[in-house]
């Protein structure tokens, strides 16, 4: 298998894990008493605790960083990665988890007009119509054009948008990030160790122990954040060794259709061809985003 085949197959497995994570999200909010902050809190403390313990053991010089990293690694974990993870499961709840994927995917848009003031990318035109294709086919996705939705709804297409716009924020903090980290995991394990400490202060004893005695209930919050969570992120960042940055996020811009597809399947979740269409424009969006010529992979081997 060659390395841009290798890198292909990688980012598709760890697109597929990530696409079941709102499936898991809306089924433990569905069939348990437990509230969207507290579920964000235990499933970035869970994936923090494993990359600790993992680097700790494998590789600490992962874990090695300096006094002049921690505001902003502190920043990236409280207000950027608990922020959003916080407002995505608020989206999931609200939304469904089909709809609020697809909704979180209108970053582009945001990433557009962000990346321009902050790290002075420059917009060229196949940016500002994925922006512009962005917002459109999020609207169709929330039905955002019909007066009744927004009488019946509001809250979660607000919610569902805010989504976007912190995983923008969240993406662009990530790319600064590259420049003064050597490994993208040390920003991850720290980021999520913050997040997690950011989300217990939101937390009481009885909501962060609302799961109570229910070990099912439990043993699904495990495995969302050390199945979908971790290896979503850790074989999109595997991925990076072979093949470029765009090329890897075109194929995960396959998570909104794949998680539409088994919401469909599996919680029975409805949608009617609008919002179909809404996606399509979307995952258009998202591929013509990243059709800017390719930098160069970071392993050739």
């Amino acid at each position: 298998m060659s390395n841009h085949a290798k890198g292909v197959f990688i980012a598709l497995v760890g697109t597929g894990a990530w696409a079941t994570t709102p499936i898991f999200i809306r089924y433990l909010l569905t069939h348990f008493a437990l509230e969207p902050l507290t579920l964000a809190f235990w499933r970035d403390f869970i994936v923090a605790l494993t990359l600790l313990v993992v680097f700790r053991a494998w590789k600490p010089e992962l874990l090695r960083i300096g006094r002049q990293d921690l505001p902003f690694l502190v920043a990236y974990g409280s207000l950027s990665l608990a922020v959003f993870n916080g407002t995505w499961i608020y989206s999931v709840k609200l939304n469904g988890a089909a709809v609020s994927t697809v909704l979180a995917y209108c970053s582009p848009a945001f990433t557009v007009l962000l990346a321009w003031p902050l790290l002075k990318e420059r917009v060229t035109w196949r940016k500002g119509l994925a922006a512009a294709l962005s917002l459109i086919g999020c609207a169709g996705v929330a039905k955002a054009y019909a007066p009744e939705i927004w009488q019946v709804n509001p809250l979660g297409i607000l919610v569902g948008v805010l989504s976007g716009l912190l995983f923008a924020i969240y993406g662009l903090a990530g790319r600064w990030s590259a420049k003064r980290f050597a490994s993208p995991w040390t920003v991850m394990t720290y980021g999520f160790l913050f997040a997690a400490v950011a989300l217990a202060l939101s937390q009481r004893p009885q909501t962060a122990f609302s799961l109570g005695t229910a070990w099912n209930g439990w043993l699904i919050l495990v495995v969302l954040a050390v199945g979908p969570t971790l290896v979503g992120y850790g074989l999109y960042t595997m991925s990076l060794r072979y093949l470029s940055p765009s090329i890897a996020a075109v194929i995960s811009s396959l998570e909104p259709a794949l998680t539409a597809t088994l919401a469909v399947a599996l919680l029975f979740e409805q949608l009617d061809w609008t919002q179909w269409l809404g996606g399509g424009v979307v995952l258009a969006a998202v591929v013509l985003a990243q059709s800017e010529p390719p930098p160069a992979p970071l392993v050739v081997e």
